[in-house]
Parts: C-alpha cells; structure tokens; sequence
C-alpha cells in the first residue's frame, strides 16, 4: 500500500463524516467520541437491544468492543452485528481482554460466529486466544511482551477467522491472511492512557466506511493513528501522558494527508518480532 493511498483514505473520511456506531465499554465512551469528532467521523452510542439493529443500519460502521460486558449487551452486538451484516456495514470487533474470563472469550467466540466481522483489531494475546494459539500471555485487559511471530500470528490468525486482523503493539501488524503489512508509528505512550486502542479500533472502522478494501483501509488508519500519536508527543514529551490524552485529541485533528505521506513508516512481513 502507498502512503499516497493512505493519504487520499484521510481526506475522504474527513469529506464523508462517517456515522460509526458503537456499542462499547463504559470506560472508554466519552474519549472515543472526542477521537471521533476530532477526526471528522461522526460517533453515535446506542447499546440498547430494542434500537441497535435499526442504529447498526444507519451507520457507515459497527464497532463491537466487549471491554465492559454484560448478557445483555453480548445479545444487543449480535443483533446490531446481524443488521449491519443485513446491509453490508462492516463490523469490528475490539476483543478488549480476551482469555481473562471464560465469559469474555465465549463471547467473543460466540459473536465471531453469529456476525460477519470485517476486522477484528486487538494485541497479540487477545488474537492468539481467539483462536486458541498458546505461548501468548496477557494480563486482564492488557498483553505482555510480545513471545512470538506477531506477523505469522496475523496471517494465520486471518485466515481461521477469515476476516482482517489487526495486532497492535510496538509494531502494528493487518493481515487478510495472504497479505500483511507493518506500521510503524506511533509511541509508548499510547499504552499509558486509558481507551487509546479502542479509539484506534473506532478510526479504523472510520476508514473501513471508505469502501476501500479493509486490510488497506486498516493500514491507512493505523498510519494516520500513529503518526497523530508521534505529533502528539512532540507538544507534551515534557510534561507527560495526562497532558499526551488530550494533545492526541488536537492531534487527530490537526494530523493530514500530507503528514501521513512525509511521517508514515509502512512495510511488508516481519520475520524477527520474538
């Protein structure tokens, strides 16, 4: 994919103000809307099961994020899930601490099976539980180090789940099970501030709205995503991640094509992440 793609992918959300519904955990509500809005996409929250089917068929994307879950809620993203599906809206899934509960991952499982998930974005250990690889740690909602192949990983994990993933870490990895890319941008800094990758998991549903093919508009997003972050730093790198939350809001604002095109650090297959 070219940075020039990624570019044009920014400019077209931020020309179309895309309706992403969500159906998302509670801590995490108010920040992804402000990350929304700063992008130029339109957030829309509706969890209730007597409406989300008709939200989910308004929007432009469904984000599923099981951060915060209850019987209720896993039966309202199935029902939103099924009407997007109904009208080709793509669907994500942010498998936020999967392998923590059992609950959690039948969840997860359950909605992976009954919905048609365009992509699914998560860190190693949350991808690798999906579908039951072992030698990937996680500690509740947040993955330890890296222990393995994160770009196998990717790939093979696409093609079990047959839909595009996304494994974001140091290095941020999409996949759609024959191709993969790399990215990488963004800062450490992104993991001390809570709803970071659930925001990034919402822009890249954003972008998916686009029409443009989910691996590539996954990578134009994680591009514009960490880029936004690397500016963000740069204002508040003196002061620290309290001040970072709020600059990354400016940031996404403020971030364009042109940025994404001279700060954007994409490649193909890595082979040494372990």
């Amino acid at each position: 994919m070219k940075l020039s793609s990624a570019s044009h992918l920014l400019e077209k959300v931020r020309a179309d103000h895309p309706l992403v519904h969500h159906i998302t955990n509670q801590v995490v509500t108010n920040f992804t809307a402000n990350g929304l809005l700063a992008l130029g996409a339109s957030p829309v929250m509706a969890n209730a099961k007597e409406e989300v089917a008709e939200m989910a068929q308004l929007a432009d994307a469904l984000v599923l994020n099981i951060g915060t879950l209850t019987k209720d809620t896993v039966e309202a993203m199935n029902i939103a899930g099924q009407a997007a599906n109904e009208k080709g809206v793509p669907v994500l899934l942010d498998p936020v601490g999967v392998g923590a509960t059992a609950f959690r991952t039948s969840a997860a499982k359950q909605l992976l099976q009954q919905v048609n998930i365009t992509v699914v974005r998560g860190n190693a250990a949350e991808v690798a539980h999906l579908i039951g690889v072992d030698g990937w740690q996680s500690k509740g909602v947040d993955a330890k180090e890296a222990s393995g192949n994160v770009s196998s990983l990717a790939k093979q994990a696409a093609k079990a789940l047959e839909t595009v993933v996304v494994i974001t870490g140091k290095v941020d990895v999409v996949s759609d099970g024959d191709e993969v890319l790399s990215i990488h941008n963004g800062h450490e800094w992104l993991t001390k501030v809570t709803g970071t990758g659930c925001l990034l998991t919402s822009v890249i549903g954003a972008f998916c709205a686009t029409g443009e093919r989910p691996i590539h508009a996954s990578a134009a997003a994680l591009l514009f995503y960490g880029v936004a972050a690397e500016k963000a730093v740069q204002e508040t790198k003196e002061k620290g991640p309290g001040t970072f939350q709020m600059e990354l809001l400016n940031a996404l604002s403020n971030t364009n094509g042109n940025d994404v095109m001279t700060l954007g650090k994409i490649g193909g297959v890595l082979h040494d992440e372990g």
